[in-house]
């Protein structure tokens, strides 16, 4: 079976950069599998993505060595179980405030006896090669997210389920549920204290935390702090963002040559 380097990575101590894919399109998908991420993240939840649309994008990926992830709309074991059998290599699960939600995320990724995933592989067979029935389990990563004052509440109760991997910060909707505004990269507000809070308990239980991220040199601030999954921006992200500064920087220098000809 396919090995997933990106648990591999995590299991040495290492920090894993993650992308985020939004954009509909496989050659977009190829050109961020090539930029050296260790993992890219499919986002069926915020992307205007479905399965149709994220099955290419998949495939896209296969070609590289790229761990492939998904983040699922909701805690519906559903579309967790069909991007698994997708090829999926791991799951970010939105929204998981309890115990009892925590289970029913991580045991729709487990087959039986941990977990109630129905078999039917059909292209993570493709994309895995043999063995994957018997070593799917303790291949594919969950992640649970933790984005509300009650999932914070019910932290040490989350950790606990067995077969979780690890958790991941969503800091726009975090800062929200603790009456802040949306936003990332937060170096003060209940965001920060939260985020101790976390990283504490995780490593507590020996279990992975991961973030996302508007920047690079905050996500590296995070990595020394504990954080080993880091997430920065995304495809669409890096296209706006880009443009702008192009479009930017074009129109000021055409309007300081205007300037100085007069």
């Amino acid at each position: 079976m396919r090995t997933n380097l990106l648990r591999e990575k995590l299991a040495a101590g290492e920090a894993a950069l993650n992308g985020w894919l939004h954009l509909a399109s496989g050659v977009a998908t190829e050109a961020m599998s090539q930029a050296g991420f260790d993992s890219l993240t499919v986002d069926l939840q915020h992307g205007p993505l479905g399965y149709s649309e994220a099955l290419p994008l998949l495939q896209a990926l296969s070609a590289s060595e790229v761990t492939p992830l998904a983040r699922v709309p909701w805690n519906e074991p559903g579309i967790i179980m069909k991007l698994l059998d997708a090829g999926c290599y791991g799951i970010i699960c939105p929204m998981v405030n309890t115990r009892q939600e925590c289970e029913r995320f991580v045991r729709a990724c487990r087959y039986p006896p941990q977990g109630y995933r129905s078999y039917g592989p059909t292209r993570a067979k493709l994309y895995s090669g043999a063995g994957y029935a018997e070593h799917a389990n303790e291949t594919v990563l969950t992640f649970a997210m933790i984005e509300t004052a009650e999932a914070l509440d019910n932290l040490d109760e989350i950790l606990s389920v067995k077969g979780l991997d690890g958790v991941y910060v969503g800091p726009a909707d975090l800062s929200q549920s603790l009456g802040g505004k949306p936003g990332a990269d937060f170096e003060d507000g209940p965001v920060p204290e939260a985020l101790d809070t976390i990283l504490a308990a995780t490593k507590e239980r020996e279990l992975w935390a991961g973030l996302h991220n508007a920047s690079a040199s905050y996500a590296l601030q995070m990595t020394r702090k504990g954080f080993q999954l880091v997430t920065v921006q995304s495809d669409l992200g890096f296209l706006v963002d880009r443009a702008k500064a192009v479009v930017s920087e074009f129109h000021q220098t055409a309007t300081e040559e205007a300037t100085s000809s007069y």
